[in-house]
């Protein structure tokens, strides 16, 4: 019988809302006790030194590529760099290839993170079949294959019936409907926010309002059908308006907001280059200062990284010709625990909540909380660790970020998964010792 402490760390005690200094034993894959000084004859120590125990971290929206899009990531490759980034357990989008449209596809997925992935992955399955928004997946058989929740991620839904008929479903089935805001009439042929980058440049701008219609229409489609309805990386001012909105009256609609959205703007752009280039786009200043706010009001309820890897030649494309999308997993938390926890936005229980805890209740993953009985998903964090951002040492495929050169606090140093070391530090506490 395997069993592990993690000595000398510090927990979030969720009851008391403060940090505490503690042991925890693990024993086959549970949490078996927390306290301190806790005995360690015969058990493997892990001297954690003062850092932070976390329950593991949880994204709810990433892109893994595979199956279709090997050469921009694997599941392998993806889920390495969801454990460097501290994450236990990941969502994947369904816009591969073949679109995870069908029970196969699913199932597919599943047996290969079984072989390979280092974290848990829970795939979504589409709404309409091959993404096209003109038939509806069979989405009971979706999700008796193993989908958590149901998105055409990467495209908006366009049929306002067909949305209204996906929802009606989803709500029968209990699962939420995941909605990519985009409506195409408004957004077509976009490449950057609708505002002073794209006028100084002469690119064409998507405007807010090409998420925020989307995102009102939907609100009023899940209050008909009673579908717990989340939006996806939240953007606009106006969106966050809505969504707020709508939580007053009582409804359950649930949003998520990414690190770029709530530390970059469209000003921050230095001048067009792939690596700015993201669906939706960096909004205004003042769009970033409302999602911002929403987070810390509740309207927006989790963080979410978007992880969306590209090859080095598809991003070194002009501005216009590029594909969207950058990757996040490897640098989400130091980024946000340096620009928003360390100013003063957040409190680090607040980061801490919507990356693990309101994630794991949105999606009925369990109650993301590190507490003795709880399966050991367990992340380590080492808050004063301070470096710069160097794509080249990401453990995905792709290198396309904005951050690049960033100098950052509270990098993770050890990431578990049912109680076992699935990634740590190269040079930090390497295989622990044995009392």
């Amino acid at each position: 019988m395997e069993s592990i402490i993690l000595k000398n760390g510090r927990i979030i005690d969720w009851e008391k809302e403060e940090i505490v200094r503690a042991d925890v034993r693990i024993e086959n894959q549970i949490i078996m006790e927390i306290g301190s000084e806790l005995a360690s004859d015969g058990v493997t120590v892990i001297d954690v030194e003062g850092r932070l125990i976390s329950h593991g971290l949880i994204d709810l929206h990433v892109h893994l590529r595979e199956p279709g899009f090997e050469a921009k990531e694997t599941i392998e490759s993806g889920t390495m760099s969801a454990a460097r980034g501290g994450f236990t357990a990941v969502a994947c989008m369904p816009n591969t290839r073949p679109v995870t449209d069908c029970p196969e596809v699913i199932e597919a997925i599943l047996q290969q993170t079984e072989k390979k992935g280092a974290v848990r992955v829970y795939p979504l399955a589409a709404i309409s079949k091959n993404e096209l928004g003109r038939e509806l997946t069979n989405m009971e058989a979706l999700q008796e294959a193993g989908a958590i929740a149901f998105s055409d991620d990467g495209v908006g839904v366009q049929s306002s019936h067909m949305m209204k008929e996906a929802m009606r479903m989803a709500s029968r089935l209990g699962l939420p409907v995941v909605a990519h805001c985009e409506d195409n009439t408004l957004a077509h042929g976009g490449c950057v926010h609708e505002g002073t980058f794209s006028a100084k440049y002469g690119l064409k701008g998507i405007p807010n309002t090409a998420e925020s219609v989307h995102v009102g229409r939907d609100i009023l489609l899940a209050e008909d059908t009673g579908v717990h309805y989340h939006v996806c990386h939240i953007s606009a001012k106006e969106s966050v308006r809505l969504v707020r909105e709508a939580k007053a009256r009582g409804q359950k609609v649930t949003a998520e907001v990414t690190p770029h959205h709530l530390l970059l703007s469209d000003e921050d752009i230095p001048e067009p280059s792939a690596q700015y280039k993201m669906n939706p786009p960096l909004r205004a200043p003042e769009d970033r200062a409302a999602v911002l706010e929403g987070l810390k009001d509740g309207t927006i309820d989790v963080i979410v990284t978007d992880h969306a890897p590209h090859t080095v030649e598809e991003k070194a494309q002009s501005m216009s010709l590029a594909p969207f999308g950058i990757v996040g997993l490897e640098t989400a938390f130091p980024l946000l625990y340096t620009h928003l926890v360390e100013r003063g936005e957040l409190s680090l229980l607040q980061l801490i909540d919507c990356m693990t805890r309101k994630p794991a209740e949105l999606f009925s993953l369990g109650d993301g909380q590190c507490r003795v009985g709880a399966i050991a998903d367990l992340t380590v964090i080492d808050l004063e660790e301070e470096r710069e951002i160097d794509p080249e040492q990401f453990l995905s495929k792709g290198r396309n970020t904005p951050f690049t050169g960033w100098k950052v606090k509270g990098w993770p140093v050890m990431t578990m998964v049912d109680g076992k070391v699935v990634w740590q530090e190269e040079g930090w506490n390497r295989g622990g010792e044995q009392a």
